[in-house]
């Protein structure tokens, strides 16, 4: 799968007489810039509602989400992931309902806080607690500035890293560090449907074409199906004797 894609001219700072929907296309955590309206499917309105399905293929995220920050509340870092994917519920749609660079900031917010807080998480189960709680802060504190940085400047390219990094980190951690906790297989499960959801994104148009969802609404179920892979490892681990 590609999981980090940059179409140039993503690191011209001198284009700014550009719009930046063009200028800009990255294809990490929220919705892939540019964001066409031109989907057949997205121009519909149903009970009074833009881009309907889009809008309400978020709805599993807030429900996963919902349970996740009810078990696990006491714990930061998994309640940081729970708080992600229920907000990103929130977001997506209100960046469906009316898309634009300003909505689009609240669409990445919470997945990349959810990114982040997953990473810390791993680190603290597989290598060391102390490691995986003090890097959680600074984690977040790092994804917001990337979104930030931004939305101030226009500049994807800390965004982009912030968002590539824990995929590789994630992978490398799962690979060479020994699980602590049964249930590896869930992450497994999520980074496959996560994996599908990104082809869905990427084959948006041709989707739409042969189905009666677009493949942006496929995307936004199998990524919350992964996020229901997470919640059921939380629920169902075990710790390694």
């Amino acid at each position: 799968m590609t999981m980090f894609r940059i179409f140039p001219p993503v690191l011209s700072s001198t284009s700014r007489s550009v719009p930046q929907s063009l200028r800009y296309r990255i294809s990490i955590g929220g919705d892939s810039v540019p964001r066409r309206r031109g989907n057949s499917l997205e121009r519909h309105h149903h009970v009074g509602v833009p881009n309907f399905w889009n809008v309400v293929s978020n709805l599993p995220f807030i429900a996963v989400g919902s349970v996740g920050l009810r078990r696990f509340h006491r714990n930061p870092a998994i309640f940081v992931i729970f708080l992600g994917i229920f907000l990103t519920g929130f977001g997506s749609s209100y960046y469906h309902w009316d898309p634009s660079d300003r909505t689009l900031f609240w669409d990445r917010l919470p997945i990349t806080l959810c990114f982040m807080a997953i990473l810390a998480v791993v680190v603290e189960e597989r290598v060391s607690p102390r490691l995986g709680a003090a890097l959680l802060w600074p984690l977040l504190a790092t994804g917001l500035f990337s979104l930030l940085l931004w939305r101030w400047t226009g500049d994807l390219r800390l965004y982009g890293w912030v968002q590539f990094f824990p995929c590789l980190a994630l992978l490398l951690l799962l690979l060479l560090f020994p699980p602590k906790y049964t249930g590896t297989f869930y992450w497994v499960i999520a980074a496959v449907l996560y994996a599908l959801a990104k082809l869905f994104e990427f084959q948006d148009y041709a989707v739409n074409a042969n189905f009666i969802l677009s493949g942006h609404t496929l995307k936004h179920l199998f990524a919350a199906t992964a996020c229901f892979a997470v919640l059921r490892y939380f629920q169902t681990r075990q710790p390694i004797a």
